[in-house]
C-alpha cells in the first residue's frame, strides 16, 4: 500500500490588492494662470494633491476629498487627465487618476493647518510650478493643462438603475420601481454627481428614471425636470434633440437620466457612439461651446 504524504501543505500569502489613488491639477485664471501644489516632508517633494481611495469610495469622490484634505480647497472636477501608473512593493501596481480641478468657494490656502503629511501648500504660476515639481510625469500633466486651460461643462448621461423586471411587474410600465440593488445604485450616484458639481437635473418621467436621480436631488435640494419626451413610449427624434440641445447649450453641469432604447439617440445628438449602458451606468460628457471634448464612463454599484 502506498504511503501517505505527511508533508505540510505549502501555503503562500495572499497577494495584496493593487492601489488606486486620485487627485487633481487645480487650476485658476488668476495672474495669468496658477496651479495648486503641495509639499510632502516625508518625500521632500512638490507634487499635485492626491491620495488613496477609501474602501467603497468612487474614484471621483476620492479626488475631490483628497484635494480638500491636503489643501483645504473645495473643488469640482473638470476634464479628465491621463492616469499615472507605478510599480510598488509586492509586485503590485499603483494607479493615480487625475482631473483638472476647478475651485468652488474660498481658494485661500494661507490658513491650512500644516501636518506630518503636508507641510506647505501654495498657488504658483505655471512657469514657477514647472520648476518646482519634482517628477517628470507631473510636469507632463501641467503641460496638458497649459495647452487646454479653458473650462468645460459636464453633461452626465445615465441609464436608470436596476428596476423590477417587466415580466414580474403587473402595473403600468412607467410605474415599474427600482429593485433593492437599484436603490443602492441610486444612492451611489450622489458622490459622483457631486464630484462634478451637477446643478441641473433632467429625466424621463418614468418612475425608475426619476427614482435613480432623486437621492442626489434631495441631498442637494434640487428640482428635477421630468419630461415625457425622454421616456420609452413618447420619445421622438425631435424631443430628444430638443432636450440635448438645451443641456449642451447651458453653462450648468447637468445629468440626464433615460432608458436603454433612448440613450443611443441621445449619444447621436452629442456626436458620440457608445456601447449599450448597463443599469446604473453613465457617460460623463465634457463639453465646450456645444462640442464634446472628452468622455468618461463609470458604473455605480
Amino acid at each position: 500500500m502506498a504511503s501517505k504524504d505527511l508533508r505540510p501543505a505549502v501555503t503562500f500569502p495572499a497577494r495584496k490588492p493593487d492601489v488606486v489613488a486620485a487627485g487633481a491639477i487645480v487650476h485658476r485664471k488668476d495672474n495669468g494662470g496658477e496651479v495648486l501644489l503641495v509639499h510632502r516632508p516625508k518625500y521632500d517633494d512638490w507634487a499635485w494633491p492626491k491620495g488613496k481611495q477609501d474602501p467603497g469610495e468612487h474614484v471621483t469622490a476620492t479626488a475631490v476629498r483628497e484635494v480638500l484634505e491636503e489643501t483645504g480647497v473645495e473643488i469640482r472636477l473638470d476634464r479628465p487627465l491621463p492616469p499615472q501608473f507605478y510599480g510598488i512593493t509586492g509586485d503590485r501596481t499603483k494607479t493615480v487618476h487625475y482631473w483638472v480641478g476647478r475651485v468652488v468657494g474660498d481658494p485661500d490656502v494661507s490658513g491650512y493647518p500644516v501636518n506630518e503629511e503636508i507641510d506647505q501648500v501654495g498657488w504658483f504660476g505655471l512657469d514657477k510650478a514647472r520648476q518646482m515639481l519634482t517628477y517628470a510625469d507631473d510636469i507632463e500633466l501641467l503641460d496638458r493643462v497649459e495647452r487646454k486651460p479653458k473650462r468645460t461643462n459636464a453633461l452626465i448621461v445615465v441609464r436608470h438603475a436596476r428596476a423590477t423586471k417587466r415580466a414580474t411587474w403587473r402595473g403600468s410600465d412607467d410605474e415599474r420601481p427600482l429593485t433593492t440593488v437599484g436603490r443602492l445604485q441610486a444612492r451611489s450616484l450622489i458622490p459622483v454627481l457631486s464630484a462634478y458639481g451637477v446643478t441641473r437635473m433632467v429625466s424621463s418621467d418614468s418612475l425608475r428614471c426619476l427614482r435613480t436621480i432623486t437621492p442626489y436631488a434631495r441631498d442637494h435640494v434640487l428640482g428635477i425636470d421630468a419630461t415625457a419626451g425622454l421616456n420609452e413610449d413618447d420619445a421622438t427624434a425631435v424631443t430628444i434633440a430638443s432636450a440635448v440641445d438645451g443641456l449642451i447649450a447651458g453653462k450648468e453641469n447637468a445629468v440626464v437620466c433615460s432608458h436603454r432604447p433612448v440613450l443611443p439617440v441621445i449619444f447621436e445628438n452629442l456626436g458620440l457612439r457608445e456601447e449599450p449602458l448597463a443599469p446604473g451606468e453613465m457617460v460623463v460628457c465634457h463639453h465646450r461651446k456645444g462640442r464634446v471634448v472628452a468622455t468618461e464612463r463609470f458604473q455605480v454599484r
